[in-house]
């Protein structure tokens, strides 16, 4: 019979790839509809919020995204719950819940924590974008370049734009600004910066390495394709942290609703209930996490948060609240119930 932990890890593999997609059709769409010359038009009157008008920012290009985690939840909740072993009540009537994503729980989770992700990503997009554009102008770039470098330029083989910074974080645009800086130093200190950057492509290395020794700088044509690919990437890596990171936490809470719902229609009590933080048990896991696991090797009591180590936060009712974490967290109930 398959486990908890198979079924979540089923699921992961059928919904991340959907999350990712959803994020990245967004950002695509909005990207498409973009009026270059509009933009440009606002960029040349140095009116950089009416840019971001035109940029046009709406939570529901976003729509696909939000209903991409909801389905996640409801398919946690539904596999989870025909785990949950049945038991019978005081009028020998057997108890067999179904998952309800239409529960006020469930409800509230699915309209606050979905719709709080896309509230989110769009502010952090106003903040990012208005941010770039206002170093594009101040350090002289053209309207055009400008409004391009946001929205991207069209790629000949695909014929959809790409290299933008549109669906960056304001952490990510920081990133692609000083890697396209040091692109154009010819400091080969500021040169050796941009081949310790974890996203760039290496196939442009020996440009990189030709400038340090050469103590020439890399033609303007390289130096574009270098920031069109590094921006690419990290779309990518962005999509991928949204998609591991929110389909875990769907699935996991889908994990605690199904539970609780178990426990108010009488198939399980609390108290027989205890949950246990499991990391994924490589290289990769985090220390503190590893901590986690071992502190709580036990098991807690249904409510109760996980002990954790100094530095972390006071509580910690979930092991998976961390970006792209990929613990998980097991539910066992302490005796063995089944049909009575």
């Amino acid at each position: 019979m398959a486990t908890n932990r198979d079924l979540i890890e089923a699921l992961l593999e059928k919904f991340e790839p959907r999350v990712r997609q959803a994020f990245l059709d967004a950002i695509a769409r909005i990207a498409d509809k973009v009026s270059i010359k509009a933009l440009e038009d606002r960029l040349r009157a140095d009116d950089i919020e009416g840019a971001i008008r035109a940029i046009g920012l709406d939570p529901n290009d976003f729509s696909g995204l939000r209903n991409a985690i909801v389905d996640a939840y409801g398919a946690g909740g539904a596999a989870v719950t025909e785990t949950i072993p049945a038991a019978r009540g005081s009028d020998g009537a057997l108890i067999k819940v179904l998952f309800d994503i239409r529960s006020p729980r469930a409800e509230v989770w699915a309209r606050d924590k979905s719709s709080g992700l896309v509230t989110e990503i769009v502010d952090d997009q106003r903040n990012m974008i208005r941010e770039n554009m206002r170093a594009g102008l101040e350090s002289g770039r053209n309207p055009r370049e400008t409004a391009l470098d946001v929205v991207g330029r069209i790629d000949a083989r695909t014929g959809k734009r790409s290299g933008g910074v549109i669906g960056l974080t304001s952490g990510q645009e920081a990133w692609q600004r000083r890697y396209a800086a040091e692109l154009a130093s010819t400091d080969p200190a500021e040169l050796r910066k941009a081949l310790g950057r974890g996203l760039r492509d290496k196939r442009f290395d020996a440009a990189v390495l030709r400038a340090i020794k050469d103590g020439k700088p890399i033609p303007a044509e390289t130096r574009a394709k270098m920031l069109t690919a590094y921006r690419n990437r990290s779309l990518k890596y962005r999509a991928d942290t949204i998609s591991r990171t929110e389909t875990i936490r769907a699935l996991g809470a889908a994990k605690t609703e199904a539970y609780e719902q178990a426990i108010d229609k009488g198939q399980v009590k609390e108290q027989d209930l205890l949950k246990f933080p499991i990391s994924a048990h490589d290289e990769r896991v985090r220390e503190t996490h590893r901590e986690v696991e071992q502190m709580n090797r036990k098991g807690v009591p249904w409510r109760q948060p996980y002990q954790v180590p100094a530095g972390m936060a006071s509580q910690m009712h979930a092991p998976y609240d961390e970006p792209q974490c990929r613990c998980r967290e097991e539910v066992k109930i302490n005796y063995t119930r089944g049909l009575r």
